[in-house]
């Protein structure tokens, strides 16, 4: 690279360091994934309370339902106290009233805590669990036997694979203190344990009506919209469905009834189980699904666990390839218009009396790609500074998926600077060949169209080619240069073969070599061209024009 060319790329690097619009994008873009974050989960937070009435003809269906939907609930409740017990600030643990406290260290005593309370009863398979996993049906248990106290499903929940029940006696000793405490929970209580608990969601009110007249004032109040919705409970749930009705007029938010109907649905398939006399632990073996656990061979060929943060990490490159292609594109654009911004000012014609037009185009396609480096550089720290205090100032709690880890692995960010570069220099040169042509952004757009197209092919196939990285479609886009960077990046998960990093990168560097001897034998005779911008058909002639000649428009002839 000669002097000049870096003289010029300092010059454009410098100049966009002095612009408001670069510093506004380096700001905004942590402020904006930040917001991104945060704000859906504020709307979830601030989400009105669904009110909803219930009118029970069967009488027992209703409890049935509150009572299963206080076992998820209750679960919750005990696995943040869990985490809370050994939290930084004791005031978190201490914010829990007595009785959860004395089950929360009960729970979190774990297999030992169990062995202890069992002696010769605690049976051997459990010794097959994890610690981790055992302490989740431990946990699980227990929130099965404060909500649903004497039930028959405790002895149902034990044939699933339930810790038994004599290991959550000592715990289940308080649990009418506990039943207590959750069932006088506020909506705004409850939502400080999580948006995910029903009852921070969903609250029943109660009227002092009967009959008609009840229906008539639960119609009123969804028609002022001073009540969600309602439901209405037929005599006979075992029967059919004879008689049940939802009635609201928001048709769009179903997660009430949702909810409802899925606890309901449970609730009436045990009690016709027994009505027809078959054997609940027959009716549990026929109902209990195939469960595959999910396993994955190491480098070695052998079997190892799968963690969710390699879950997520294998959908990680998605992020990468549209972070990839907000940056080439947006980085490619700010070229095109530095170019035609200049060439309208004639500061273009100034910088030809001292460079040649090949110093000049590579100049500024370097300096560019420099204050793109610089932007990228400030949103990947950016953006690990987020995702690595971001969840604990949002209280995330438990097991919580390591995004930091994800975003730090320096595979992916390798792979995407190496591609950006390489995505970079193919899409400038285009550009800055078109920019060279045009007086203004309007007849640029015209002439882009095509290139906005190979831009957004490879945002389509995102997904697809996610759910398939090493499959025929990936492959074969693989090595179109035009889309190569970006499903590179997104088959990293794959990863493809050491053979299609090298002929891929072999193929697309080719291209940018070839894209870059075009657009300089555009650019050096666009770049002092006025008037209509050429045709296609036009410039694919200067294309074969020799290096000094200017070929003769069809307009001048």
């Amino acid at each position: 690279m000669s002097n000049k060319t870096i003289l010029v790329a300092q010059r454009e690097y410098v100049e966009n360091l002095r612009t408001k619009t670069f510093w506004v994008g380096i700001f905004f873009f942590p402020i904006i994934i930040s917001l991104s974050i945060v704000i859906p989960i504020w709307l979830e937070k601030t989400k009105d309370v669904r009110k909803y009435a219930v009118v029970d003809h069967s009488g027992w269906l209703l409890e049935a339902v509150e009572k299963r939907a206080a076992m998820p609930d209750l679960e919750k409740v005990f696995k943040a106290a869990i985490d809370d017990i050994d939290a930084k600030d004791p005031a978190d643990f201490e914010a829990y009233p007595p009785a959860v406290q004395e089950i929360a260290r009960f729970l979190a005593g774990g297999k030992e805590k169990a062995r202890e309370v069992l002696g010769d009863k605690f049976p051997a398979a459990l010794e097959e669990l994890s610690d981790e996993e055992f302490r989740k049906q431990y946990v699980k248990a227990v929130a099965i036997g404060i909500s649903m106290l004497d039930s028959p499903q405790i002895a149902a929940a034990q044939r699933f694979g339930m810790i038994p029940r004599e290991a959550v006696e000592e715990a289940l000793a308080r649990r009418e203190e506990i039943k207590t405490w959750y069932d006088s929970l506020s909506p705004d209580d409850a939502r400080e344990f999580g948006s995910t608990l029903s009852r921070g969601r969903y609250e029943r009110i109660e009227l002092d009506l009967e009959g008609e007249e009840l229906i008539a004032k639960l119609s009123e109040m969804v028609d002022r919209e001073k009540l969600f919705a309602y439901f209405v409970i037929g005599d006979d749930p075992i029967a059919g469905n004879e008689g049940f009705k939802y009635v609201s007029n928001n048709l769009t938010d179903e997660g009430l009834i949702n909810w409802f109907e899925r606890h309901a649905t449970a609730e009436v398939r045990e009690r016709r189980f027994e009505a027809e006399n078959i054997d609940r632990e027959l009716a549990a073996e026929i109902q209990m699904p195939v469960d595959f656990e999910m396993k994955k061979v190491s480098s070695t060929g052998e079997e190892e666990e799968v963690e969710k943060t390699e879950i997520v990490r294998q959908w990680a490159p998605v992020a990468f390839v549209y972070f990839l292609w907000m940056a080439v594109f947006s980085i490619s654009q700010m070229l095109l218009t530095n170019t035609i911004e200049e060439k309208s000012n004639r500061i273009l014609e100034v910088l030809l009396s001292s460079v040649s037009p090949l110093q000049l185009m590579s100049g500024k396609i370097v300096g560019i790609m420099w204050t793109g480096l610089t932007m990228i550089l400030s949103w990947v720290l950016s953006t690990i500074v987020l995702v690595t205090f971001l969840p604990g100032l949002l209280g995330a709690k438990g097991d919580v998926i390591d995004f930091a880890s994800i975003a730090r692995d320096p595979f992916l960010l390798t792979s995407f600077v190496v591609y950006f570069l390489l995505g970079y220099l193919f899409f400038a040169a285009l550009l800055v060949g078109i920019g060279s042509v045009c007086n203004t952004v309007k007849e640029a757009n015209n002439l882009m169209m095509p290139v906005t197209v190979m831009l957004m092919l490879p945002l389509f196939a995102m997904i697809p080619i996610s759910k398939d990285p090493n499959g025929t479609l990936a492959k074969f886009l693989s090595y179109i240069p035009p889309f190569t960077p970006f499903v590179m990046m997104n088959r990293a998960a794959g990863p493809p073969t050491n053979f299609e990093y090298v002929a891929t990168s072999i193929i697309l560097v080719l291209a940018i070599v070839f894209v870059f001897w075009a657009a300089a034998k555009i650019f050096r005779i666009g770049i002092l061209m006025t008037g209509k911008p050429p045709s296609p058909m036009e410039m694919l002639r200067w294309l074969k024009a020799p290096i000094g000649q200017v070929p003769v428009r069809h307009d001048e002839e």
